[in-house]
């Protein structure tokens, strides 16, 4: 998940990795000396980390990936911005600042997550920020919130809808429980909010989260009480350092594929190398998505290997034909306590019962085939 934490500098292995990266490199067939050249295209191929930064979340639309990303700079007012890029192998490009932050109020710094969303025909990007908080728990007031933009332009101008109600509006919590991660997601024609939260709000800063649910009336408003579908209780969601662990999930992710839907979730402390996936399936396609029994728990599915460590917060792309499903996700640069990250691609398959197999994190360095209709060389 998540934790953009105040994005502070990247470490120097960050930059050493990007730098070692082939973004698109095309390597010709291999060919006899002498011998005609193939009528096969030449393979083109790209190497993980594909940008810095983290929680990764794609859009394609009209030949185009659009993703948010946060800026956090002490000093200066935090920022969303919304790059447009047609290779899913560089997202970062033609960026554009689409939101600063207020000086006062609920969403004035630690702007975390953004998601960008085409949600009923407008743009919407879900968020979360807070007002600061004590210097032993500077980010126990994050809230989630939502800007959409004024028009077709998903890099244009943006208004701000405000703070989301994510207690749910529950007679027993206030109305604005702690929250981040918020994501949406269509169930038999209902609209949902899905995101990262505390059971009620506490000065503690290790606090667990839980993964709750809530029908919504419109792409920016909750219109009825929250539900926990999840929560860190298995022995592969506890947390890994008993002292300055924490019991947590977040980053949940819909992924839906022939009439099943699975929730991809992060888990574990994101500012260590264990953090790993969960995912949570629907029973049937009729269940109710509010109900915690309508769900079964498998994980982890997606965990540290390969000399890459802490993957989570992720998203799903197709490749720009459709034919391939992609996994986008970010990691650690090292195995320290940190949220020092980097945004990883790779395809993913599905198994005989239809879940998603994500096999294991490639390696940095290791030539992955671009995704397919993807074009070659920058």
């Amino acid at each position: 998940m998540n934790r953009a934490r105040g994005q502070t500098a990247f470490a120097r292995a960050a930059w050493a990795l990007l730098a070692a990266a082939q973004l698109a490199a095309c390597t010709p067939p291999v060919q006899a000396p002498g011998t005609p050249a193939p009528a096969t295209a030449a393979v083109c191929t790209f190497t993980n980390p594909v940008a810095r930064g983290a929680d990764p979340w794609l859009e394609f639309r009209d030949g185009y990936y659009y993703m948010a990303q946060s800026k956090n700079q002490e000093g200066q007012s935090s920022t969303i911005w919304v790059f447009r890029s047609r290779k899913l192998t560089d997202p970062m490009r033609d960026s554009v600042k689409v939101w600063t932050a207020p000086d006062t109020g609920w969403n004035q710094t630690h702007v975390w997550a953004p998601e960008i969303r085409l949600v009923d025909g407008r743009w919407y990007i879900y968020y979360a920020a807070g007002r600061p908080g004590p210097q032993d728990a500077p980010f126990i007031y994050q809230r989630a919130g939502v800007i959409r933009a004024a028009g077709n332009d998903p890099q244009g101008a943006y208004e701000d809808l405000g703070q989301l109600d994510t207690g749910g509006t529950l007679a027993t919590h206030a109305d604005d429980v702690w929250a981040i991660d918020f994501t949406v997601h269509r169930f038999n024609g209902q609209l949902y909010g899905m995101w990262s939260g505390w059971e009620n709000n506490t000065p503690l800063a290790r606090t667990p989260q839980y993964i709750y649910i809530a029908r919504m009336s419109n792409p920016h408003t909750i219109s009825g009480p929250r539900a926990q579908i999840s929560a860190p209780t298995e022995s592969w969601e506890r947390r890994e350092d008993p002292v300055d662990g924490l019991d947590l999930n977040e980053g949940p992710q819909v992924l839906a594929r022939g009439g099943q839907t699975f929730v991809v979730y992060s888990t574990r402390e994101s500012w260590l190398r264990s953090y790993r996936l969960g995912m949570l399936r629907l029973n049937s396609p009729t269940a109710d998505p509010m109900l915690p029994s309508s769900w079964t728990k498998t994980g982890p599915v997606f965990a540290e290997a390969n000399g890459v460590y802490g993957p989570g917060h992720n998203g799903f792309a197709k490749s720009p034909d459709g034919t391939e499903d992609w996994i986008i996700y970010h990691a650690k640069v090292d195995t320290g306590p940190n949220w020092n990250r980097v945004i990883r691609a790779q395809p993913f398959t599905w198994n005989a019962d239809g879940s998603p197999n994500f096999g294991q994190p490639v390696a940095s360095g290791v030539p992955l085939r671009v995704p397919s209709g993807e074009p070659c060389g920058r």
